[in-house]
C-alpha cells in the first residue's frame, strides 16, 4: 500500500517528537515540517529527514493529512483551514482553547467526511489498557499530575496543558455527564494558573479528584480508579498498574474484624494485599505511545474505523475544562465578593509599593477585601 504523506505542522518540542516517529512509520511518508520560526523548523525537518516550509498553506494539494502540533491558540484557526481544504487531521491536545472553537472543528470534520482525531496519548498507555476493564463504573478517581516548569504552552495554563489529559480519561471511564465542578488555582509564573485542583460530581455518582502543578519539584502522573467490586492504580509515567480486588466475604460485607483472634489478626496485617484485598501487578514491556496514537490515525484514514480519541472526546475534554477555568475564576480568596478572585491571588498587598511611573506597566487586579 501507498504510503500516507503526511505533514508535520509546528516545529516544537512536540513537532519535533511527531516528526522523528512519522519519519520512521513505513505506513508514513513525511512530505515537510512548517513552522513560521525558521530555527523550529529546521530542527524539525532535520530530526525527520524532510524540507522545512515556512507556511502550512503551501503544502495544500500535495499532503493527504496533516498532524498539528502549534500552540493551542492557534488550533483553531489552522484546523479549520486544513479540514475545509480536506485534509485528515490529528490534532495536539487540547483540541481548542473552548468549547465553541473545538464544536467548530467537530462538525466541519463531520461535515467534510474527515478523520478529526485529538492528541490524549494517555489513552495508548498499555497500563491504563490493562486495568480498562476491571474499571467500568467507576465510583472514585483521583489523579495527580505535576512536573517542573518547562515554559512551553505558555498560551494556556495547568487545566488545559497538563489537566486535560486526565479529564480526557476520566470522562471516557464515566460514560456520564457533569453535575457539579468545585475548583480553584493559582497563577505563579505568568497569567495563567500554573497549579489546579478540581472535584467534579458526575449523574452516575463517580466523584473525581484531579490535581495538576507544572512548578513542582515532583515528576507524577498517577490515577487510583475505585469501583463497587475493584480499585486500580496506575503509574502513567512507568506504564505499571496494579489492579486490587476484595475476597468474596469482604465485597459481600461478611468478612468480621471485631471476630478475629490476635493471631488471625497478626496475620492478616502480614497478608493483607495477598488475602483480602487481592493485588495483582501489571509491567508492561513499554511502547511509545505516540507513535500508537500516530498509527491508529493512519489505521482510521485508511478504514474509515473512528479513532480512540476522536474530535467529540476532544470536545467534551475541553468543554469540562471550561467549566474547571469557570470555577477557578469564581474562586474568593478573601471569603468577599470584593477580595482577590481567580488564580491571579498573589500578593494579597502589594510587598513594595510601586512608584507612579510603573503604575501603568501593572496589570490591573481586584483590590484585597
Amino acid at each position: 500500500m501507498t504510503p500516507l504523506r503526511i505533514a508535520i505542522i509546528g516545529g516544537g518540542h512536540l513537532g519535533r517528537i511527531h516528526a522523528r516517529i512519522a519519519a520512521g512509520l513505513d505506513e508514513v511518508t513525511l512530505v515537510a515540517v512548517a513552522d513560521p520560526v525558521a530555527e523550529s523548523r529546521d530542527a524539525a525537518a532535520a530530526v525527520g529527514q524532510t524540507r522545512a516550509v515556512s507556511d502550512y498553506r503551501e503544502l495544500i494539494g500535495e499532503i493527504e493529512a496533516a498532524i498539528i502540533a502549534t500552540p493551542t491558540s492557534t488550533h483553531h484557526t489552522i484546523g479549520a483551514e486544513l479540514l475545509s481544504s480536506g485534509i485528515p487531521l490529528l490534532i495536539e491536545k487540547p483540541l481548542a482553547t473552548h468549547t465553541a472553537a473545538a464544536d467548530d472543528l467537530v462538525n466541519l470534520a463531520r461535515k467534510q467526511g474527515l478523520v478529526l482525531q485529538v492528541g490524549h496519548v494517555e489513552r495508548f498507555n498499555p497500563a491504563l489498557a490493562w486495568v480498562a476493564s476491571e474499571v467500568r463504573d467507576p465510583k472514585y478517581i483521583e489523579a495527580t499530575r505535576t512536573s517542573g516548569y518547562s515554559f512551553r504552552s505558555t498560551d494556556i495554563g495547568a487545566v488545559l496543558d497538563m489537566m486535560i489529559h486526565d479529564l480526557d480519561i476520566v470522562l471516557a471511564l464515566a460514560r456520564s455527564t457533569v453535575r457539579e465542578v468545585q475548583a480553584l488555582g493559582i497563577s505563579v509564573l505568568g497569567g495563567h494558573e500554573d497549579m489546579a485542583t478540581a472535584r467534579l460530581t458526575f449523574a452516575s455518582g463517580l466523584v473525581a479528584n484531579l490535581t495538576a502543578s507544572r512548578v513542582s519539584h515532583q515528576q507524577r502522573r498517577t490515577m487510583n480508579i475505585f469501583t463497587s467490586r475493584a480499585g486500580a492504580s496506575i503509574d502513567f509515567a512507568s506504564q505499571q498498574a496494579t489492579i486490587f480486588k476484595p475476597r468474596d466475604d469482604v465485597l459481600r460485607r461478611r468478612f468480621g474484624v471485631d471476630q478475629l483472634t490476635a493471631g488471625e489478626r497478626a496475620h492478616l496485617k502480614d497478608h493483607l494485599f495477598t488475602e483480602l484485598l487481592v493485588q495483582s501487578e501489571h509491567q508492561p514491556t513499554k511502547i511509545n505511545a505516540i507513535e500508537e496514537e500516530q498509527c491508529d490515525f493512519v489505521a482510521a484514514i485508511r478504514t474509515g474505523k473512528t479513532p480512540r480519541v476522536d474530535g467529540a472526546a476532544g470536545r467534551d475534554a475541553v468543554a469540562v475544562a471550561g467549566m474547571i477555568l469557570a470555577s477557578i475564576d469564581d474562586h474568593a480568596w478573601d471569603g468577599s465578593p470584593a477580595g482577590r478572585h481567580g488564580p491571579l491571588s498573589m500578593p494579597a498587598l502589594p510587598i513594595i509599593p510601586a512608584a507612579d511611573r510603573w503604575q501603568e506597566d501593572v496589570p490591573p487586579r481586584r483590590r484585597a477585601g
